[in-house]
This record gives C-alpha cells, structure tokens and sequence, in this order.
C-alpha cells in the first residue's frame, strides 16, 4: 500500500489529536463535572495531637496560636497549636495527570520522528514509527504516572520538637494552603 507523505502526515496527526483529545477528556472528568470548583478549598488535614487523638478535617484558617478546621459534619474547630504532635497535610494523587502527560510525550515523540524528512518515502519506516509510538506511550505513561503518583505524597510537619521559629515558618506554610489566607 503507497500512501503520498502529505497523506502520512494528515494520518499521523489524525491519530495524534484523537490521543491528545482523549486524554484531555479524561482528565477533565476528575473536577466536578468539567466544571471549575466554585470556592477554594484549604488542605486536607490530619492532625495527630500529644494525646494520640486524631482530627481529620479541612484548615479554614491558621490563627497566631490555634488551627481552625472543618470536619466531615461541617463542625468547625480550633485546635491549639501547644497540643499538636504532628500535621500531616494530605495531597491528591497527580497518578493520573502523569499518567496523561508521560502518555502523550511519549506518542507524540514517534509521532515527530515518523513525520522527519529522514523517512522519506519509505513507507514502512513511517508505520514502523507509528506502530512504535504507540508502544513506547504504554511505559512512558507508567513512568509518569509513578512520578505523579510521588509528587502526590503526604507533607507530614512534626511540630513536637520545634523551636518557636520553626513553627512560625510551619505555620506560614499551612496558611498559604488555608482557605482564609489572612485571617486575623
């Protein structure tokens, strides 16, 4: 089968939008319904204090001595920073976002190379690259999924041992993932 190059290359970037384009669609299924969130969310926290209790709950605020959380059932707390052990800041997982980019680079490097003008006219060179592409997207989308999967690890903060500048950077950092930045 002769197919012209002009056609090779509409063929190749048929197949590579097609990728790009499923790959945007799933992505876009993760926030609520293609749809931006309408108020900013604080971090996701779990808060194990000196005692060993456990509070799971949204930081709303950071207060110069206290947390202000906000559990499953909408009950807001403050939490004083005195009896906290440890701050374990909880992240979504970026699995599949790295799945979708490592993916796409992958195809779309065979894609580039399967369309240079070092394949010429020879047909089976271009399919070869094709063909390739579409193996080599299969390990580079686990490669990016496991470097997404990495970059979504847990923060934990050992307040318990800090001195009293260590936590007030600690606590500047919670803040910038509060829901209220500058609450007085």
């Amino acid at each position: 089968m002769i197919i012209k190059r002009k056609t090779q290359i509409i063929l190749a970037l048929f197949v590579t939008s097609v990728f790009l384009f499923q790959s945007c669609a799933t992505l876009s299924r993760g926030t609520s319904e293609g749809r931006f969130p309408e108020r900013r969310h604080g971090a996701t926290l779990v808060i194990i204090k000196k005692d060993g209790q456990q509070i799971k709950g949204e930081l709303i605020a950071v207060k110069p001595n206290s947390l202000l959380l906000l559990d499953a059932e909408e009950t807001s707390m403050a939490i004083g920073i005195a009896n906290i052990k440890i701050v374990r800041i909880i992240k979504k997982s970026k699995a599949k976002l790295g799945y979708i980019i490592g993916g796409t680079v992958g195809y779309g490097v065979a894609t580039l190379i399967a369309l240079s003008p070092s394949s010429g006219e020879d047909h089976s060179v271009f399919w070869t690259w094709i063909l390739l592409g579409s193996l080599l997207a299969m390990p580079a989308s686990l490669l990016g999924g496991t470097i997404g999967a990495i970059a979504g690890t847990d923060k934990t903060i050992y307040l318990e041992g800090m001195t009293d500048s260590e936590i007030r950077e600690a606590l500047e950092k919670l803040r910038k993932r509060a829901r209220i930045r500058d609450y007085k």
